[in-house]
């Protein structure tokens, strides 16, 4: 993992979503996240929805999901179809009937990819089946480059509330080496039709370290976020997962990192943290800077991390049902025949024990930047200064974190690398597997 004796950023996941790790999830468990949907819920626990969106105009260097690139409107129909198939099956579901969405979000790839018509095509034809209509929070991630006045509105007519801007740069230059689809100018019409248009909240991304990033335009791209003024704004540290372009390469042509090092995307963070903090933006995790922490909440986030239930759908999307973790089949076609055929299309799953949902809840709550062990000792009946000790007392040594009653707070340098302390907290046959 990368702590500050590793600095060259080379090929491995750092960014902690889950646990136990991805890779310790099986075959074998799948008959348990089918159980934990067909029985009637156990408490009043809320519940979510993740939609899978799988298509792009490009595959970005950087990216490791599911994607499909320049896909035609036959296949993204099919797909559809095949999500209100299985939204159809889930609906059906003991654990599911009758219960409300609170959250919803719609990632990908890129759910914007989808035209204004087929976008009011699968809003009216899912909700025979599910409705977001009372939800807390509808989040919906757009590439620049797909957007128009046009699909901006039906954003706002199909119920999103939150709209994610993947902007991750403002030079064209770096977009291009880093196989970004969309270039600056997009950027500006895009984020103009979405003031018109207005949304409870809007969100962009930045990320630190991209291949060609210097000091002079990071500071550059820092300063026109902040001009852009939205409620939140997230910043990545890029990372270099094993199933990226820039991670083959690296691994089959023996190439060195173009990534800049860790050290100095931790700076580039710190120095956007201080810029932002001018313009009154506090961090919510060590990603996400808010305006306010009371009113720009993040609640699929928020809910995720503290073990509400989320229903998965679309290819290779994850969720987390009852107590069950699961994630959908990964190639585009089986999915699409499994739920055509009416059976749900679970691949892989695991049952955590009641240990691993309190570090599960920990650790990503960790991420956030505080925890107050009094919630944790009301919920689990665990206190985890004591449970967590030996890396509490490592961590606040070697400056990461402070601990003062009950309340464990990150350090700034504690924040900029969140994610590089969590293996520490885990069991001890996971803090050396493979994460993905």
């Amino acid at each position: 993992m990368a702590t500050d004796t590793s600095t060259t950023t080379e090929v491995g996941s750092y960014f902690i979503s889950n646990y136990p790790p991805f890779s310790q999830w099986s075959k074998d468990q799948v008959p348990a996240a089918i159980d934990a949907l067909a029985n009637p819920p156990k408490d009043t626990r809320p519940l979510g929805l993740y939609i899978h969106i799988p298509f792009c105009r490009k595959r970005c260097k950087f990216c490791y999901f599911r994607v499909y690139i320049q896909q035609n409107a036959k296949t993204i129909e099919e797909y559809v179809q095949a999500l209100i198939a299985e939204n159809k099956i889930l609906s059906e579901q003991a654990g599911v009937s009758g219960r409300k969405l609170k959250f919803v979000y719609f990632g990908g790839g890129t759910p914007s990819y989808l035209s204004s018509k087929q976008l009011l095509s699968l809003r009216e034809r899912m909700s025979e089946y599910v409705t977001w209509d009372e939800a807390e929070e509808v989040t919906f991630e757009c590439e620049p480059g797909t957007l128009s006045l046009d699909k901006v509105k039906t954003l706002k007519d199909i119920g999103v509330t939150r709209v994610s801007l993947g902007i991750e740069n403002f030079d064209d230059t770096i977009l291009e080496a880093n196989g970004r689809a969309h270039l600056s100018p997009e950027v500006l019409k895009a984020y103009e039709w979405i003031q018109d248009v207005g949304f409870p909240q809007v969100n962009i991304d930045l990320i630190a370290g991209m291949i060609g990033e210097s000091d002079e335009n990071w500071a550059k791209c820092v300063a026109k976020a902040r001009e852009l003024n939205p409620d939140n704004i997230t910043i990545y540290q890029m990372e270099l997962p094993h199933n990226t372009i820039i991670s083959k390469e690296i691994k089959e042509l023996g190439i060195t990192s173009p990534i800049a090092d860790w050290p100095t995307k931790r700076r580039w963070v710190s120095e956007a943290m201080d810029t932002l903090a001018e313009a009154g933006y506090k961090p919510s995790s060590g990603n996400e800077l808010v305006k306010d922490l009371e009113t720009d909440k993040f609640v699929y986030r928020d809910n995720l991390f503290r073990g509400s239930d989320l229903l998965a759908t679309g290819v290779s999307s994850f969720g987390h049902f009852q107590g069950v973790h699961y994630q959908n089949l990964d190639q585009i076609e089986d999915y699409m025949s499994t739920v055509q055929n009416g059976e749900l299309p679970i691949n892989r799953a695991m049952v955590p024990t009641s240990h691993q949902i309190l570090i599960r809840e920990f650790v990503l709550q960790l991420k956030e930047g505080h925890i107050d062990a009094a919630d944790f000792r009301q919920k689990f009946g665990v206190d985890v200064l004591d449970e967590f000790s030996v890396p509490l007392a490592n961590q606040q040594k070697a400056g990461y974190l402070t601990v003062e009653g009950d309340q464990i707070n990150l350090t700034r340098r504690g924040l900029l690398q969140a994610d590089s302390l969590l293996p520490e907290y885990f069991e001890e046959q996971h803090r050396a597997v493979r994460y993905t």
